[in-house]
């Protein structure tokens, strides 16, 4: 089965708005999220549907951030409006609030992340207008966030703001959208209060048998005081949330206000335990000391070997300042492109146009020459559409965002087939 370009893999499983499938770009070998809505069904659900599916990506797609989910693509074909985006191989928070009580200190962590992504987000005119648990994705083993789902935000100032339409999940809205009234960042900021509440006190900020009776408590009611369930709470945690759950949006902490508030908490917050620090780490000093220029001259013995292996005896490398056999192969298949494009501006630099061109050590790699081939048909892409527009505009941002993603396709692949 194909979605455009992609292959498809397995089905993760049903979004809000449809079948989200992990799946293949065979243009460079990623591994991505697809999410699919048929689009018949989103005609059936409003004259505005199809219109909000896509402003998903358009709103994301502004976003470059480590907090939050990558957009890829966005297209329709078949029937079916999609979007790709990064594939994050984790679990919800949900899903981890599910499992057992989460420590003090890793909700504030976790919510410090969400806070910066949410900060960042209104700095470029984006409300998210969705914070819940289930949006957002836990990865690695350090608990790295990515806040996802942007499929109701709209942008600052749009055409297409909804005021007068309840969006959202009920029991983390916030009192304005809950009234259909018009909203701003700082809605978002309730909504991720509701979601600290119930991290840090395993309740429910606002709950209720029916749907009217939560929102009514949303509107009118403040939640039990989270002193009271969770005992030893620090009192400025307990003060910050009361501020971020306030019914009034002027009472309530901008993003970047509460991320400054989040880091200054965090010391405060009881830590998870750790080892007692030994007194043998001052005696392994003087080893480290005699040590390391033992250790870097071997390296570079070592890195000598490699490079004479590899290259052979009669390759001449010019030295270059960043000093890596990969890094010179990479300069090499991205000179083409770069010369595509000098004459109108191109980001090469004359240093490195007048390098020396090592040849490239995989260079009949058809797997290389498939990427190389994708970057100058990029950065041939991206000289019209300067010719056109300015380095800010969404066409030539997401062209950037494609090479950037071959970079670092190319670099990894290089490092694997060294490592081979």
């Amino acid at each position: 089965m194909k979605i455009g370009r992609y292959e498809i893999l397995d089905e993760i499983g049903q979004g809000a708005m449809g079948t989200v499938y992990r799946a293949r770009d065979p243009l460079i070998e990623r591994t991505v999220a697809i999410k699919t809505v048929s689009i018949a069904q989103l005609q059936q659900e409003g004259a505005d549907a199809e219109s909000r599916f896509l402003r998903e990506a358009q709103s994301a797609g502004r976003l470059s951030h480590p907090n939050i989910v990558t957009i890829y693509d966005v297209g329709e074909t078949d029937g079916l409006a999609y979007i790709a985006m990064e594939y994050l191989s984790g679990a919800t928070l949900r899903e981890l609030m599910n499992r057992r009580p989460m420590p003090l200190d890793l909700a504030i962590e976790t919510v410090t992340q969400m806070a910066e992504a949410l900060a960042f987000a209104h700095e470029h005119g984006v409300i998210h207008r969705d914070i819940k648990p289930s949006n957002v994705v836990v990865t690695g083993k350090r608990g790295h966030i990515k806040l996802t789902d942007f499929g109701i935000a709209h942008l600052v100032n749009s055409e297409h703001t909804q005021t007068g339409q309840m969006l959202g999940s009920p029991r983390y809205m916030s009192p304005e959208q809950a009234m259909g009234r018009e909203i701003d960042g700082r809605s978002d900021i309730f909504s991720l209060g509701a979601l600290l509440y119930e991290m840090i006190t395993g309740q429910y900020a606002f709950d209720g048998d029916s749907l009217p009776t939560i929102l009514y408590r949303v509107i009118n009611e403040a939640p039990a005081p989270s002193t009271s369930l969770r005992h030893q709470l620090p009192a400025g945690l307990a003060s910050l949330l009361t501020r971020m759950l306030n019914k009034n949006p002027h009472d309530r902490p901008d993003a970047r206000e509460l991320v400054d508030a989040l880091h200054a908490l965090a010391p405060a917050a009881p830590h998870l335990p750790v080892a007692p620090p030994s007194n043998r780490i001052p005696r392994l000093l003087p080893v480290i000391a005699f040590g390391m220029p033992l250790i870097v001259f071997l390296l570079i013995g070592v890195g000598i070997i490699v490079i004479e292996h590899f290259l052979g005896p009669s390759q001449q490398v010019a030295p270059a300042p960043a000093g890596s056999t990969t890094q010179l192969v990479q300069d090499n298949a991205s000179r083409p492109a770069a010369d595509a494009s000098t004459e109108i501006g191109n980001s090469a630099t004359s240093a490195e146009a007048a390098r020396p061109e090592p040849k490239p050590v995989i260079e009949s790699d058809a797997y290389l020459a498939g990427l190389d081939k994708k970057q100058v048909e990029l950065r041939i892409l991206r000289t019209e559409l300067l010719l056109q527009y300015t380095e800010q505009h969404p066409d030539v941002v997401q062209v950037d965002r494609q090479l950037e993603q071959l970079r670092i396709e190319r670099r990894n692949y290089l490092r694997q087939k060294k490592k081979k």
